[in-house]
């Protein structure tokens, strides 16, 4: 990692890194929405069912595809070569483990789920554990080295391809089979692209390179993984067992359309702020005031994406998915609470692991776990709409106690972070009175389309007026001077 870069260099270079990872997963989204506008005229509840049912088991041996070795590796202080290449390997061989554990359990899932069709579609999605594993290690050394321009470029790229390839397919009739491909295409082109632009290659593997500590590490991240994940997914396993492919479709389109900004946010300035907290681990007061601003353009950039799923969500449907997917309207609105507590909470992840503290992580998971179980079982007899209330219900319930533990003995008081969440909260709650007086006004006049377009304008502008009186303008005007601003690359080993 650069080790003798200024402070100023160094700000620079994450503030630009972070602008470049927020513009690959904005155009990212752009691209997602206008697939998904395509192909929702293409393809059939079902087909996304069929889709989210062989997800519910790829998603399950994903939690443990790289062990959080990666994670582990960039928030190491200093890793050697024969480190990372012992890493590479051992990500390798977990990678061809875990194709051979999904293809073991196909036959399982189509008993599961009582779907002949699942078989061959989960024999294919197996593959995209050996093509992810092949890039791990690489993508871990372009963090410690701060290149995330390069990872933003990567992932448009997969991305785009992965999207011609799904829209090419559909068109032609193969149905499901285009969301899968589309799957085993965007690992694929973004190990080719990762071993092209990193020039790092591994070498042998080593006993006795000094690696317990990370792979101890990983294994915490993996666990709470799991945990997360069993938590988080439960009403998907749940809805296709009991109500079908159709009912796990419609929800699963509006999970994703409440839950996609959210996360594609998180994750890319997380892919930012995890590197570069953990170079200041040593450094309290520079890592409170740069967790603060990472997690305030998180909380402040999802206000109004919460705010247009209540408001809007018949336009936000019935605009991306058309008029057969309207059952999912009010699944993204009962979803809406969920999102805002993704957005005010999981950051907070970022600070426990670029701090070491992952025994913390993993006990704050066993509580969220059994509480969110809990409430989708309690909604499940109402189909979708149930689930997505006893979801949100219990996200709500949870939301003080897990900021409260997370942040606990850390470098963030509960002052700072009600600093961080209090205006773009009151400014989001202003802006949505209005966007939804406009939408009183003018439902019965205008086009949905452009009722959709209008109100979001409307209210997103008076979100941002609203939010800079309120005193938050010079924190974004301090991160557009740092990112136009000319300086010198850093420069350093990895």
């Amino acid at each position: 990692m650069p080790s003798t870069a200024t402070d100023v260099e160094f700000k620079r270079t994450s503030v630009r890194g972070g602008a470049a990872v927020l513009f690959g997963q904005g155009f990212g989204s752009v691209l997602q929405i206008g697939t998904t506008i395509i192909l929702a005229r293409l393809l059939s509840p079902t087909d996304y069912g069929i889709q989210s049912m062989v997800l519910s088991l790829t998603n399950f041996f994903s939690l443990f595809r790289d062990a959080g070795l990666s994670s582990a590796a960039v928030q190491c202080e200093n890793l050697t070569n024969e480190q990372a290449s012992t890493l590479f390997w051992i990500n390798l061989a977990l990678g061809a483990s875990l194709m051979g554990l999904v293809c073991v359990a196909s036959p399982a899932l189509v008993i599961f789920y009582r779907e002949p069709r699942l078989l061959w579609v989960t024999l294919a999605s197996s593959s995209v554990f050996l093509f992810s594993s092949l890039s791990f290690q690489h993508h871990a050394m372009l963090d410690r080295a701060l290149r995330f321009t390069t990872s933003a470029k990567i992932a448009v790229l997969s991305a785009t391809i992965g999207a011609a390839v799904a829209i090419g397919m559909s068109a032609l009739g193969y149905r499901y089979w285009a969301l899968i491909v589309q799957n085993i295409c965007i690992p694929l082109v973004d190990a080719a692209a990762v071993w092209i632009v990193m020039p790092w290659r591994p070498g042998a593997p080593r006993r006795g390179t000094g690696i317990r500590s990370m792979v101890r590490f990983g294994g915490f991240m993996s666990l709470n993984r799991l945990v997360v994940y069993l938590a988080y997914n439960s009403e998907k396993i749940l809805l296709g067992r009991y109500w079908g492919a159709a009912a796990l479709g419609l929800y699963g389109r509006a999970y994703q359309l409440a839950n996609l900004p959210v996360q594609q946010l998180i994750d890319s300035v997380g892919s930012v702020a995890f590197p570069v907290l953990s170079r200041m681990q040593k450094d309290p007061e520079r890592l409170r005031r740069s967790y603060m601003k990472f997690h305030s353009v998180v909380v402040s950039m999802m206000i109004p994406v919460v705010i247009a799923c209540l408001v809007f969500a018949d336009q936000i449907v019935g605009t991306i998915l058309g008029p057969k997917w309207i059952g999912s309207a009010v699944v993204l609105r009962l979803l809406a609470p969920t999102v805002l507590v993704f957005a005010i909470v999981n950051p907070l992840q970022w600070l426990l692991k670029a701090t070491g503290q992952f025994a913390r992580s993993l006990k704050i998971s066993f509580l969220l776990g059994p509480v969110v179980i809990l409430g989708i079982v309690a909604g499940l007899r109402y189909g979708p709409p149930g689930v997505a209330t006893g979801y949100s219900a219990a996200m709500l319930v949870l939301c003080v106690p897990l900021a409260a533990w997370a942040k606990y003995r850390t470098v963030v008081s509960t002052a700072d972070y009600w600093d961080c969440i209090k205006w773009p909260m009151l400014s989001g709650a202003i802006s949505g009175i209005a966007g939804w007086l406009f939408l009183v006004a003018f439902q019965h006049s205008l086009a949905p389309i452009a009722l959709l377009a209008l109100g979001v304008s409307l209210m997103c502008t008076i979100y941002v007026l609203v939010l800079f009186t309120l005193g938050q303008k010079e924190m974004y005007v301090d991160a557009l001077r740092q990112l136009f601003q000319r300086s010198d690359p850093l420069s350093g080993q990895v």
